[in-house]
Order: C-alpha cells, then structure tokens, then sequence
C-alpha cells in the first residue's frame, strides 16, 4: 500500500516521534534533540524548555540506519542558493536529465522542499503514488535509470498545502533517506528550498557519516539574488560542505527563433562570476534564459532531447561536465 498523508502508516506515523513544540524555535535554539536543549543560555524564558529538557538526547540511532541505506550511493550532492525564485529546482531537474542521459548512470533526485515539491511536475511524474516493497518505499522512476522521491507523491489531492514546523518537515527528510529504497546509484541531487533553515540543517546532519559530495550553488545576476548566495555559501563553510561551484543561471536571454542573446537581469555588482571569485568557489557557467526550457518542465520533458542545439542547451552540458569534473576530485566529508 502506498503511504499517504491522509491515512499514515507506520513509517509516517513515526515522523510523530519529535518533541511537540508549543512555540516556535528561538533564533538560537539549539534544537529539540540536541543534547543542549532545554539547558542552553537561549533556552531560558522559552516556552518549550521544559520539553526539550524532557526529550530524549544522545546520537540519532537512525544516523547508522541511513548510512547503511545508501552505502550503494556514489555521490551525493545538494543543489542550494538561499533564494528562492533562482531556478534551485529547474537546474536540479536539468541536471539529473543530463546525468541520466549516461545508460551507465543511475541518478536520483530527492526532493526535500517539503513545503513547495516542483520536482514531480518537472520530472513528468507528478500524478505518481509511492509504492512500498519488502525493501521500504520504492521511488518514481521517471526511465530505467531516473528515479525522483518527493513529498508530493504522498498528497491525498496534488493541490493540498503542506503546513508543518520543523520537526514533521525534519522527520520526513529522515524518512526519505533512511526507508526509500535508493538501491545502487552514481548521484543522488537533492533539490533543497531557500534560505539556511531546517531542510539544510536536517540533511547536512542525517548525511554526515555517509558523506556529502559538497554543494552546487545557484544564483542570478543581480545583486538581490547574490546576497543570499552568500548566506549560503557561509551556512555551506560553517557546516563543513564544500561548495562544487557557482551556477549563474537566466544570465541573458536567448530568443528561440534568431538564438540571440539579450540581458534580462544586470550584473550590477558583477554578478555570479565576480561572487565565485570572491569567495574563492569554481564558477561551473552561465545559463541563458530560454523559454523552452520553462515549457519542457511545465510538461516534464527533458530539455536536452527537445532543444539539443540551442545556447541554453550547450552552456547546461558545459555545466554538467566541469560540475562532475569537481565531484570526481572531491572528498566525500561533513565536519561539524
């Protein structure tokens, strides 16, 4: 039986297992189950100390669980920006088509915006259940060697808000990587959501014992969208992830019809390659705005099949090939 938010089952029912807050987190919480919680200096005044103090504390018995489950994974890399709007979803989307073009090449994609799952619709397999199996929860395979998880496949109606604090979002990220059957693959993406908040967090730390590959990092242009890049990248150094490369993507426009390219959103302060630069980061390319590629994911088609020559097309493959150039040089390892 599939398992569902409407009626859960014993796995999502485990998601239940965190301490119920009765407020929300504190801007320095240390968090619920950490072994500082309901003791630390910001714990004082806080309604949810006492509940914290009460919680369980020590090492996350999971942790072994979700390291053995994906010991046949290669590669594991996290796909961020800290803005939203940026094509975080649409370049994880694009990446794991051009990786899945490799028949020898077995990619996933877990899709841990809980909150705004788009992967699914991009992928063509937005209408898909879960199904379960003696060896957990299988993912959607979009061809024989693409597979997707995500939360929107647990939706009782495809349009129905996900409203959850932390902890539930927490504890279906930790589902996802403990219970779904992954199997062997060379790259597991995992398309996070904006900002530097719990998806990030609960990833970073569920992973640290299997290892991160490291972070690719997307941006526009103009400098609103670099300021929280850089709050990335920061959260990415602070957490012990190495950041891949920068990504600077709707970098012009690319008329579909004459293929020449105009300046949509200016670099006002230098843009993606001047940001990697100074933060001393690989600078993967620039990716053009092409509408085709907005229609390939409203109707989850792969845009290299559809649009093989056009700029966009060509600035993507150039991505993909310094990106794994960085994961094949890399060291798998999270230090906290």
């Amino acid at each position: 039986m599939a398992p569902s938010l409407e009626a859960p089952d014993e796995a999502v029912q485990s998601l239940m297992a965190h301490p119920q807050l009765v407020a929300p987190e504190p801007e320095h919480c240390p968090g619920p189950e950490s072994a500082a919680a309901g003791n630390a200096d910001s714990c004082q005044g806080c309604p949810n100390q006492k509940i914290c103090a009460s919680a369980p504390k020590g090492p996350d018995p999971d942790i072994p669980l979700i390291t053995e489950r994906l010991a046949g994974v290669k590669h594991k890399i996290l796909v961020m920006s800290g803005k939203g709007g940026v094509g975080k979803s649409t370049f994880t989307s694009l990446l794991a088509f051009a990786l899945a073009n490799d028949p020898d090449k077995t990619v996933g994609i877990l899709d841990t915006d809980i909150t705004g799952p788009s992967i699914p619709t991009m992928m063509g397999v937005v209408e898909e259940t879960i199904h379960t199996s003696n060896q957990g929860w299988s993912p959607i395979w979009v061809s024989d060697n693409l597979g997707v998880m995500s939360i929107q496949f647990m939706l009782p109606n495809r349009d129905d808000a996900i409203i959850w604090r932390g902890p539930k979002k927490n504890g279906l990220i930790k589902q996802f990587l403990k219970d779904v059957d992954w199997g062997d693959l060379d790259f597991l993406l995992c398309d996070t959501p904006p900002g530097t908040s719990d998806e990030h967090l609960s990833v970073s730390s569920f992973l640290k014992e299997s290892g991160i590959d490291g972070a690719v990092m997307v941006t526009t242009p103009q400098e609103v969208a670099l300021l929280d890049v850089r709050k990335e990248i920061n959260f990415c150094q602070k957490a012990g992830i190495k950041v891949l490369g920068l990504v600077e993507n709707m970098s012009g426009f690319v008329c579909p019809n004459c293929t020449h390219e105009s300046q949509i959103f200016q670099a006002s302060t230098g843009g993606g390659r001047k940001l990697a630069k100074e933060m001393g980061i690989p600078f993967l390319g620039s990716v053009p705005l092409d509408p085709r590629i907005g229609m390939a994911c409203d109707y989850g088609e792969s845009f290299f099949d559809s649009c093989p020559d056009s700029p966009a097309c060509k600035a993507l493959n150039l991505v993909v090939k310094r990106l794994t150039g960085q994961v094949s040089t890399t060291q798998r390892i999270v230090h906290w």
